[in-house]
């Protein structure tokens, strides 16, 4: 069995933020809840082909409900003059009794979004186009708006075959472990005659430096704040310098008045004089080796005469 992890919900807090901001008690909480869930089906079921990729809502404390839509084609959610704009905002106020400011931002780079990605093959497929020309297409068109990496993933009867299976194409890498990648994640559902048909697309944009997602506040990132900080040690460590180039001249000037004193050259006589008893006592010390060769060189002599007894022999061998 796999363990897999929504690549956004894995994400929360690090560098993404929550599609809902709302705080609420804990009775309430239910209530608000599916408040929530009920206006993002409300909404999409209305902007069907408005290529709405997400939906953040956001309740103030005076009971005031702001929902902000993200779409790829927002004059299709405005309309003639804000006219489909204003019929929305009504129909949410008598559904949920609240006060609601709808804002609408657009997506310059729709081809960078997984939802919207997963959307356009969906209905592809819906409309018996190859899922396989569909992916490829889709993968080319996100590589070439600056994506590192794609996977889109298809699964169930396709081109109705009687046996669901599962088919994936990747290009670039999408590594689903790294916390800094950020990495956008989507997916539908085509509903065709010969049954439903999943689609899921993952796109790895890059890597989310520790600046970029650092929290904002009074219009200032805290990189700011904290910026004059490596300032401080570069202000201190000249201090040090300073005391040793004042303490060099004083060292030079005690250093050059005992110059001039004469104790050198009385250490300098009296180191000749332990050399001149150096030179005379080995001077006896040879004269005694001298005397003991003398001793020694009788007994060499007496040595010889002892080996005078060949001479006899000689004599004898003549009286025969």
């Amino acid at each position: 069995m796999g363990h897999k992890v929504h690549p956004n919900a894995f994400r929360l807090g690090v560098f993404r933020p929550w599609e809902a901001n709302w705080f609420a008690n804990p009775k309430d909480y239910t209530k608000m809840l599916h408040e929530d869930l009920a206006m993002r089906t409300a909404i999409l079921a209305r902007l069907r082909n408005a290529g709405i990729a997400k939906i953040e809502t956001e309740r103030s404390s005076n009971a005031q409900l702001t929902v902000t839509i993200h779409t790829a084609k927002p004059g299709i959610v405005i309309g003639k003059g804000g006219s489909s704009v204003d019929q929305l905002r009504e129909d949410l106020e008598k559904r949920f009794g609240n006060r609601v400011r709808i804002s609408i931002q657009e997506i310059k780079q729709p081809e960078l979004d997984a939802q919207l990605v997963a959307e356009n093959i969906a209905s592809q497929i819906e409309r018996r186009i190859s899922y396989k020309r569909a992916m490829k297409q889709a993968i080319l068109r996100t590589m070439r708006a600056g994506a590192k990496g794609v996977r889109i993933y298809c699964g169930g009867r396709l081109r109705g075959a009687e046996m669901a299976r599962r088919e994936w194409d990747r290009e670039g890498r999408v590594p689903l472990h790294t916390l800094r990648a950020d990495i956008d994640f989507g997916r539908a559902t085509a509903k065709t005659t010969f049954g439903a048909i999943g689609v899921k697309c993952w796109i790895y944009k890059d890597q989310i430096t520790p600046k970029a997602r650092l929290p904002i506040t009074d219009g200032a990132p805290i990189g700011e704040a904290i910026a004059p900080q490596p300032e401080a040690p570069i202000d201190i460590a000249p201090q040090p310098v300073a005391e040793a180039i004042v303490a060099e001249p004083v060292d030079a000037q005690a250093v050059e008045t005992p110059a001039p004193a004469v104790t050198p050259k009385r250490t300098r006589v009296a180191a000749v004089k332990p050399k001149a008893e150096a030179a005379t006592a080995p001077a006896k010390a040879t004269a005694k080796p001298a005397a003991k060769a003398k001793t020694a060189a009788p007994k060499a002599e007496k040595a010889p005469a002892a080996k005078k007894a060949p001479a006899k022999k000689t004599t004898k061998k003549a009286d025969a």
